[in-house]
């Protein structure tokens, strides 16, 4: 390869080191070599070692890595990853290159996944972590805090093995699986040639009967060289004596040589059933650890850090509306992000406290508190503020006319009057009352203001 590409590339690294931690350039940087660069095509070819660590540039460092090539190589140049496949005999590698028309940085295809009936089972293969599953990406609290503790002192630290098996358990939806994939992401980063699988129970299994109808040994051995296991769901493998006995040998295995080996279980050991006595055993040998559902600290955490992601700006009082009301399960409190951003796009309107009360209302029950008449009127008035005896009289002022049909509205709304008794209040008739409630729903399609000011309000009153 011409040197002033090397030079040039170099020049890239330096950029890069700058920009990141030690550590990191390190890990995924130190190692890349530029293959070439074609100036006609303006195409730069980079080689790395694996399939994961192209996910892992593609993931967490593509704006450094854009912003190094345009500032050496210049504008609209292509990047492909390529790394080198190794196969049963090592002088037959070949490379392999993405080969996409996009013009911004692009990564080699995902490899296949693990499989276990190749004979060379030392080959590399896609750990199947989702790069997005990091300790940087999970959120602490007394909730969890426990958990999280133990998981990055075995990642830190893989030798260490007194947390050997480590079995997470807690219900659905608290971060499980972001957790155990963390670990393994996290030992990756320090030891890119660990041999790190993640693998559902269900795929296990899966797995399982497709080698006992053709090479069981193969299955055994591949399973057997993996240096950390990871296994999410180990509550599916119930009542399948073949599966379990399988997976029994391959736990005494990995454990009597010093591999790592993670659980998680949407029950604890002591709850679980459809399994035999030896391998529950197994469970409880190392380190039982529970996910509690999320308290309000980690529900306020986890929609700040998802706001930053989208890059949405949340108002305070609609995150505490949601964390409030949202107490189940991380994976539902992403799920109403997703869906109010969804709607505040479609709608054109910013994130509002109503506008969440909108997304929420088929997805959670909220814990409304009763409101009356006479709250209404008082957050009216305070908001507009003006005395709320004022909304009681004949005056026609604009301003005291629209406060008044906004009593009416709001009582409707949220008080879930009947439009005769809000007339009976406010001494007005059946008839006003209609039109109030219409004219205001009518300006609300067309005045961002008036929208804002009913939020305002109704956050006032809940509040209280």
């Amino acid at each position: 390869m011409n040197s002033t590409h090397q030079e040039l590339w170099a020049q890239c690294c330096q950029f890069i080191k700058d920009n990141i931690s030690p550590l990191q350039y390190d890990t995924w940087f130190r190692d890349i070599t530029c293959e070439r660069f074609d100036e006609e095509k303006r195409s730069l070819v980079l080689m790395v070692q694996s399939s994961f660590f192209v996910d892992q540039l593609e993931e967490r460092f593509q704006t450094v890595v854009r912003a190094a090539v345009k500032k050496v190589f210049g504008e609209g140049v292509q990047i492909i990853y390529g790394y080198r496949t190794i196969g049963n005999d090592p002088s037959t590698a070949t490379l392999q290159k993405s080969a996409s028309p996009s013009p911004t940085i692009l990564a080699q295809a995902k490899a296949q996944p693990a499989n276990p009936f190749r004979q060379d089972n030392r080959e590399d293969f896609d750990p199947q972590l989702n790069p997005r599953y990091t300790f940087e990406n999970y959120c602490q609290s007394h909730s969890n805090k426990i958990a999280r503790s133990i998981g990055e002192a075995i990642a830190n630290n893989p030798s260490l093995k007194t947390f050997n098996p480590l079995f997470v358990f807690g219900p659905a939806g608290v971060g499980k699986t972001h957790l155990i994939q963390a670990i393994g992401i996290r030992i990756k980063e320090r030891n890119p040639q660990a041999r790190v699988l993640y693998v559902t129970a269900r795929l296990f299994q899966s797995q399982y009967t497709a080698a006992a109808a053709k090479n069981i040994n193969s299955f055994f051995h591949f399973y057997q060289s993996i240096d950390t296991l990871i296994i999410d769901d180990i509550q599916d493998l119930q009542n399948m004596p073949g599966t379990q006995n399988t997976f029994f040998h391959i736990f005494n295995h990995l454990r009597q040589h010093d591999r790592q080996i993670i659980m998680s279980s949407d029950r604890s050991p002591a709850e679980m059933e459809g399994f035999e006595e030896r391998l529950l055993s197994r469970f409880k040998w190392g380190m039982q650890v529970e996910l509690e559902r999320p308290d309000i600290e980690l529900r306020r955490d986890v929609l700040k850090l998802k706001a930053e992601q989208d890059g949405l700006s949340i108002p305070g009082e609609v995150a505490e509306f949601i964390a409030s009301n949202v107490t189940n399960s991380v994976r539902e409190l992403e799920g109403v992000m997703v869906s109010l951003m969804a709607h505040a796009t479609v709608l054109n309107r910013d994130i509002s406290l109503d506008l969440a009360r909108r997304v929420m209302a088929n997805a959670v029950k909220i814990n409304r508190k009763q409101v009356n008449f006479e709250m209404v009127a008082e957050a009216v008035a305070e908001h507009f503020n003006m005395s709320p005896d004022l909304l009681y009289t004949k005056s026609r002022k604009r301003e005291v006319s629209d406060a008044r049909q906004i009593v009416m509205y709001l009582a409707k709304k949220i008080a879930h009057m009947p439009l005769t008794t809000i007339g009976h209040k406010i001494d007005r008739t059946h008839a006003t009352v209609i039109y109030a409630c219409s004219n205001i729903e009518n300006r609300l399609a067309t005045e961002k203001k008036l929208a804002e000011d009913l939020d305002a309000i109704e956050a006032a009153i809940n509040s209280k």
